[in-house]
């Protein structure tokens, strides 16, 4: 008995331009023809078929078959189920960020982490943390985490809506209000940073803040430099590290 090439297709749970990739890239023999040259394909062809196919649900690449054949296949297997594993750790970070968004209505792109706080701030703060997280280490975005969480609720409101005129008492208040809670996490001047990623974000506080905004966080550095050492150790240790 044999098949035309929609026949053999249907058999295998594939399509007829399927067939025709794997003649072309000459994994699957080309059949003999009929009289009046219809294909003629047979038992073998089907098993082939049925065997590439196979392969290709594993996720082997078919460069990989045609150049070493099935039976040697074993250590392309081992890379696989590797990657595989990698891709279910990704998957589920993923999922587990994505029900920290949804639990906390955040904003969909909010970076890992600032899910509970994102709510809270501006688009030009969240800028800024994106920023950030691409440039430092794991210890200095928990620090971020925790000087973002401190921050009192409406001062990132409130810095995002300060009027380019805004009078010195206005920023005073408000530069006063970011210092106290020793949470002065807008800043350039960490030690941690290195020279290029300092460079960067001097330019990011100066491309996403307006002036009048930057002169309040000149201020709050500077309100925060001056104050008393607070009782709770964690405003202690974020104020240590603004020096």
């Amino acid at each position: 008995m044999t098949w035309s090439t929609r026949e053999l297709a249907d058999l295998a749970g594939t399509t007829v331009n399927t067939i025709r990739h794997y003649h072309a890239l000459k994994l699957l023999n080309e059949p003999s023809r009929r009289y009046n040259g219809y294909k003629q394909y047979g038992v073998t062809h089907l098993v082939r078929l049925l065997r590439l196919r196979r392969l290709a649900e594993l996720g082997v690449p078919l460069a990989q078959i045609g150049a070493v054949g099935e039976s040697d296949l074993t250590d392309a297997l081992r890379d696989l189920d590797a990657a595989l594993q990698d891709e279910i750790e990704r998957s589920r970070r993923a999922r587990a960020d994505i029900a920290a968004i949804l639990r906390a209505d955040a904003p969909v792109d909010t970076p890992h982490g600032f899910e509970s706080v994102a709510g809270r701030l501006s688009e030009t703060d969240r800028a800024l943390i994106h920023i950030c997280t691409r440039l430092y280490d794991a210890e200095a975005i928990a620090s971020l985490r925790r000087m973002v969480a401190a921050e009192p609720p409406g001062v990132s409101e409130e810095l995002a809506a300060l009027p380019p005129d805004a009078s010195d008492t206005t920023r005073e208040r408000l530069a006063a209000r970011i210092a106290r809670s020793g949470a002065h996490w807008r800043s350039a001047t960490w030690p941690w940073l290195h020279a290029a990623a300092e460079r960067t974000l001097v330019q990011a506080l100066a491309e996403l803040y307006t002036p009048a905004q930057r002169d309040v966080l000149r201020r709050a550095r500077t309100a925060a430099h001056e104050q008393p050492p607070a009782p709770d150790e964690l405003a202690d240790a974020l104020c240590a590290s603004d020096r």
